[in-house]
C-alpha cells in the first residue's frame, strides 16, 4: 500500500528566479519544479524556452507575475550551432532527415555577406513544429499529423549576429551563431535560412538563451543546485520583482501620494514623459507598480496589492534579519 503523498504547504514567494533551464525539460515542467521547491503559492514564467534549448528561463513568484509580460517584448541573445549539409523536418537535431548536401568551401567573405544579409529587420516563415496556433490549435499539431498548413511570413528584427565556422558535436562541419533578436524570431528557422543562403541547408544542433532583456546567464541558478540547497538558501535565490524594471524610469512618492497613487489615482510632478516608470514608495522603499508618464502624469498601468507589499517588506526584513 502507497503512503500518503505528503501535502505542500504554500507560502507567499515574491520575486524572480533565474533559471538556467536544462536541456529536455519543458519550461512549464521547469517552473512547476521551481515552484515545488520554493513551495510558493503563485508562479508563472516569462515565455516558452524549447525543450532542447538550455539557458536562461525567468520565473516569477507572487507579485512578479504581474511584470512577467514585459520580458516577452525584450531583446534576447541565444548561441547556437548550425550543423551544415543536413535539413531536418523540424529544424533541429529531433527530426526526420530530410536531404543531405555537399558542403562547400565557405570563406570568410562569403560568411560576412550571409551575416550582414541576416542582419537587421528580416522577414521568417513560421516553422510548422511551433507553438504558434492556426484555427486554435498549435502548429506542431497539425505537423504530427502529417498536415502542412499555410504560414504568411512575419517580420522580425536580427540586432546583432556573429557567424563562425566551427564542428558540431559530431565534427561535422558548422557554423556557430551568436544571435540578439526581437521577440518572435525562430533561432530554427534563422539556422536553415542562414544553411539554405550558403548552399548547403542546414539544421540546429544546440541552442542556449544566454540573456533576455539584460537578465544573463552568469545570474541563474540550476534545479540541481536549488534542490541541494536549504529553504532558505533557495529563497534567497529569488530577486525582487523590480529586477524585471531594470530599464524603467524610477519614481520615488512621498507617504501621500503613494497611497493615491495605489489607490489607482493619477499624481503630478515634474517628471519627463516616459512610456516605462517604475514606482516606488519612498518611506518604507517598497515597489508600488509601474506607470507611464504623459504631460507630467503619472498615469498607473499596473499596481501591487497593499498585502503584496506588505508581505515583500516583510521578506526583506527577514533576510536582513534571520533571528
Amino acid at each position: 500500500m502507497n503512503a500518503p503523498r505528503t501535502r505542500v504547504q504554500r507560502r507567499p514567494v515574491h520575486g524572480v528566479l533565474l533559471l538556467d533551464k536544462p536541456l529536455g525539460l519543458s519550461s512549464n515542467d521547469a517552473l512547476q519544479k521551481a515552484k515545488w521547491l520554493l513551495r510558493a503559492e503563485k508562479a508563472g514564467h516569462t515565455g516558452t524556452l524549447d525543450p532542447l534549448a538550455t539557458g536562461v528561463l525567468p520565473l516569477c513568484f507572487g507579485a512578479a507575475t504581474k511584470f512577467s509580460a514585459l520580458q516577452l517584448d525584450a531583446p534576447k541573445t541565444y548561441e547556437a550551432i548550425a550543423r551544415l549539409g543536413v535539413t531536418t523536418s523540424t529544424g533541429d537535431a529531433e527530426g526526420e532527415v530530410l536531404e543531405r548536401r555537399e558542403v562547400p568551401p565557405i570563406t570568410p567573405e562569403r560568411l560576412a555577406e550571409v551575416q550582414a544579409q541576416f542582419t537587421g529587420p528580416i522577414r521568417q516563415v513560421p516553422p510548422m513544429h511551433s507553438a504558434l496556433k492556426k484555427d486554435g490549435k498549435a502548429l506542431y499539431e497539425y505537423a504530427r499529423a502529417g498536415i502542412a498548413v499555410e504560414r504568411a511570413a512575419r517580420d522580425v528584427v536580427i540586432h546583432a549576429l556573429k557567424l563562425a565556422p566551427a564542428l558540431d558535436g559530431q565534427a561535422q562541419p558548422a557554423i556557430k551563431m551568436v544571435v540578439t533578436c526581437s521577440k518572435g524570431t525562430y533561432i530554427r528557422t534563422l539556422g536553415e535560412d542562414i544553411g539554405a543562403a550558403l548552399g548547403c541547408g542546414a539544421h540546429l544542433s544546440f541552442l542556449r538563451r544566454i540573456d533576455t532583456g539584460g537578465l544573463g546567464v552568469d545570474r541563474c541558478v540550476t534545479l540541481p543546485a536549488l534542490e541541494a540547497m536549504a529553504e532558505d538558501e533557495r529563497l534567497a535565490c529569488v530577486h525582487p520583482p523590480e529586477s524585471l524594471l531594470a530599464r524603467h524610469l524610477p519614481v520615488a512618492l512621498d507617504g501621500d501620494n503613494a497611497a493615491r497613487f495605489l489607490s489607482g489615482m493619477r499624481r503630478r510632478g515634474p517628471w519627463p514623459d516616459a512610456d516605462a516608470v517604475a514606482v516606488f514608495g519612498d518611506k518604507p522603499h517598497a515597489l508600488l507598480g509601474v506607470a507611464h508618464i504623459t504631460g507630467g502624469e503619472l498615469i498607473p498601468d499596473r499596481l501591487l496589492s497593499p498585502l503584496e507589499i506588505q508581505q515583500i517588506l516583510e521578506i526583506s526584513k527577514d533576510r536582513k534579519d534571520p533571528s
